[in-house]
């Protein structure tokens, strides 16, 4: 059975609107089993990195200006990134062996045919 999104009369979902799951009732701290049952369910592990303070100031900005964490945020530029190096990376490798000889010659057999063909 589908579910049906509450809306208002303007059509906006009441989620998105924020007039849903955003009271104090609704808030709490999540457990450490319970944080560690999201990172398992997302694939996440946690890290520690050291950044210029002002880095992160000025990231927190952006992601703020966008109505998004700062740590979501940062976790899908190094997900672009990472994704735009590896397909540098397998194009670079790829372009290199079309360069390569399909097989490089065989001194030993070279003599070989060449001797079979004298005799």
């Amino acid at each position: 059975m589908a579910t049906r999104k509450k809306t208002l009369d303007s059509g906006e979902c009441l989620w998105e609107s924020g007039q849903l799951g955003q009271s104090e009732q609704h808030v709490r701290v999540a457990t450490p089993e319970e944080m560690a049952e999201v990172d398992a369910a997302l694939g996440l592990q946690m890290i520690s990195i050291r950044l210029q303070k002002g880095l992160i100031d000025a990231l927190k900005e952006i992601a703020s200006y966008h109505g998004i964490g700062y740590q979501p945020m940062i976790r899908d530029l190094l997900n672009r990134f990472a994704r735009s190096e590896i397909k540098t990376i397998l194009e670079s490798r790829l372009s290199g062996l079309e360069k390569e000889p399909e097989e490089p010659p065989m001194k030993p057999v070279d003599d070989f045919v060449a001797r079979l063909k004298a005799a």
